[in-house]
């Protein structure tokens, strides 16, 4: 009797990702937008993502009045962003014993607060603020893509105009020998334990207007042509993360019409 081949010696050899994936290939994506919590009445619009084990919950209030009118602008509105992550779940950092404290997470919390700010047309609420609240459910890596992706879901429900839609997804380039360019990394993909790919770089862009509003890279890149390869693999799936979103408001479009018209139904979470 041969020896038998392990799993992860199988993917190797057929090209393939620990978890099964093409180099090129993003996380199966499910998508709910509407009321999810117990005080939707009080939420202008929600959306539940999950980017493969990675799943984020966003809701939107506003516009309303800001709280100080010191915090007022004349010319647009403001935008208070917060992202937290449940005790439940796994943040990949055992040191961080509150992860609502988490350095990592005020971070996330500002770049995604930009991102929404090049996106969303605030002009057109002078004196008020947009509150935009953002809880990690479950972390399995791409945790700022999955909140950017689900805030953008959100601000849609909400019917808030934006410039197009907002969309993220991250790359990775191994470097060495392997030479592959990954898109949408995991946390195995993405952590030192797991091997971590010698430049990994976060994108969110409008696709549509085909215009980069977001894009780190906190990686040493070896020469321009890598940086290069990573961002067009990052673009790649941002635009392949758009036709699953824009896919997911279509048919939540489609049912409210049918709600309206009285032929309603249950409704299901969008899965791509």
């Amino acid at each position: 009797m041969g020896s038998s081949i392990r799993r992860t010696d199988l993917l190797a050899l057929s090209n393939l990702r620990d978890d099964g994936r093409k180099p090129e290939e993003i996380r199966r994506m499910r998508i709910q937008m509407g009321p999810i919590t117990s005080t939707a009445e009080s939420v202008g619009g929600s959306a539940l993502v999950e980017m493969g084990l990675t799943i984020v919950l966003a809701t939107v209030k506003g516009p309303m009045a800001c709280v100080r009118r010191s915090d007022e602008l004349p010319d647009r509105a403001i935008m208070d962003v917060s992202i937290k992550a449940t005790p439940f779940a796994p943040s990949g950092d055992r040191r961080v014993t509150n992860p609502n404290s988490d350095r990592r997470l005020i971070e996330i919390s500002h770049m995604l607060k930009r991102a929404l700010e090049a996106t969303v047309l605030l002009h057109l609420y002078p004196k008020s603020r947009i509150e935009v609240s953002v809880v990690i459910l479950a972390d399995d890596g791409g945790r700022l893509c999955a909140s950017i992706n689900a805030a953008s879901m959100a601000l849609v429900d909400s019917g808030i105009p934006m410039k197009d839609l907002l969309c993220s997804c991250s790359a990775g380039y191994a470097g060495g020998t392997t030479d592959t360019t990954l898109v949408d990394l995991n946390r195995r993909e993405e952590s030192p334990n797991g091997g971590q790919p010698a430049v990994y770089l976060p994108c969110a862009m409008l696709p549509q207007r085909g215009t980069i509003v977001l894009s780190q890279c906190e990686s040493r890149l070896p020469d321009f042509d890598t940086l290069e390869r990573v961002l067009d693999a990052a673009m790649d799936g941002c635009r392949a993360v758009f036709d699953i979103l824009q896919a997911a408001i279509q048919e939540h479009a489609s049912k409210i019409l049918s709600i309206r018209s009285g032929n309603g139904g249950i409704d299901t979470p969008f899965s791509q």
